[in-house]
């Protein structure tokens, strides 16, 4: 079992660290953790933020650990050139299409979530965004119009296939929870989005027992605010993704609590906490770790099928919530090394 650990930058090393002592605390036989190089501190250190030697790492691989990248002091860079580019190197290079990103009330967080907490609690539900194609992907540019106006295009698309594996991602994903998939898209004015649910209603007729709906991307945003709890499983293009997925995370309450995970066709994927490098904080210890060590546990269920193993983390860090064991995101004071030392005492 090889897994690749990208720290990154910020305070990417500091959480990545917490989440490498709780698994080599499983003492898993055959486990080889592999550490590169990516983002700002690649580009110090390379010249690049996805360097080759990473990507060859990458590969040779059954398992990506991500921490962070972002680095303000490098924004003057060019774009191919600038940290956030590893991230979207890694999905292209590596076929990871399909993001999963949890969002769940931990018992006794309610108060936390800006939404009541009669409404908070129940939220538990699945968003799984697909990751390699629409706009961030498409052809894009400036252009100068005839009049003398500049003006920035950006090509959104989606070819029937890549709706396709995308759906059964999310159907797959249902039937192992509530058995409920909707589909969010922007039907009534993109053409983009009315094949995109073409093609989910035809993927449903391979899941009879999954119940379908569609719900259009705005009443979507609103829903979430409104009744979370609603939801289970939701299956969404990348743009429309990104925002719902971190509006979702807000509902919960922090960002300091929530895994994702980036998988390719098979077993393979990118395991990463949903916040940034938070530069503010970073080289302070106080940055919580529990995403991370969250995402290590999504891992080992997804990448290397270690059900139990990834169900005994997870317990850990909801037991050392339980004891009041919160970060300076959760209204606590208990450092990064502090909440790295609780989980590991309750697995």
């Amino acid at each position: 079992m090889r897994i690749a650990v990208f720290a990154g930058d910020g305070i990417g090393p500091e959480v990545t660290a917490q989440a490498v002592r709780v698994l080599e605390a499983l003492g898993l036989s055959g486990l080889e953790l592999v550490e590169g190089d990516v983002g700002g501190a690649a580009y110090r250190k390379h010249g690049h933020p996805l360097p080759e030697q990473t990507l060859d790492i990458a590969r040779a691989s059954d398992a990506i650990l991500f921490g962070a990248v972002g680095d303000f002091t490098l924004d003057h860079l060019e774009r191919r050139l600038r940290p956030e580019q590893a991230v979207l190197g890694l999905r292209k290079e590596l076929g990871l299409f399909a993001n999963l990103r949890p969002a769940k009330v931990f018992a006794g967080l309610e108060d936390l979530s800006t939404l009541r907490p009669e409404v908070s609690a129940k939220i538990d539900l699945l968003i799984v965004r697909e990751l390699t194609g629409d706009v961030y992907f498409g052809e894009k540019g400036t252009r100068t119009l005839e009049d003398g106006r500049r003006q920035g295009w950006d090509m959104m698309a989606y070819a029937e296939d890549e709706v396709r594996r995308i759906a059964h991602t999310g159907f797959k994903a249902a039937q192992g929870r509530s058995k409920k998939l909707c589909s969010v898209d922007k039907a009534n004015v993109l053409e983009t989005s009315q094949l995109w649910r073409d093609v989910v209603i035809e993927v449903a007729a391979e899941y009879p027992d999954v119940e379908l709906t569609h719900m259009y991307v705005d009443n979507a945003a609103m829903q979430l605010v409104k009744n979370p709890g609603a939801f289970d499983v939701i299956v969404t293009g990348n743009l429309f993704g990104d925002i719902l997925s971190d509006q979702a995370s807000m509902c919960v309450g922090s960002i300091g609590l929530l895994a994702s995970a980036s998988l390719a066709e098979g077993s393979f994927g990118l395991y990463e906490p949903i916040h940034g490098s938070a530069p503010d904080i970073a080289g302070k210890g106080i940055a919580n770790p529990m995403a991370t060590i969250l995402s290590a546990a999504m891992l080992l269920r997804h990448s290397l099928g270690l059900e139990e193993q990834a169900a005994r983390i997870e317990a850990a860090v909801a037991a050392a919530l339980a004891d009041g064991v919160k970060g300076g995101d959760l209204g606590g004071s208990a450092g990064t090394k502090e909440i790295g030392d609780a989980v590991l005492a309750h697995l």
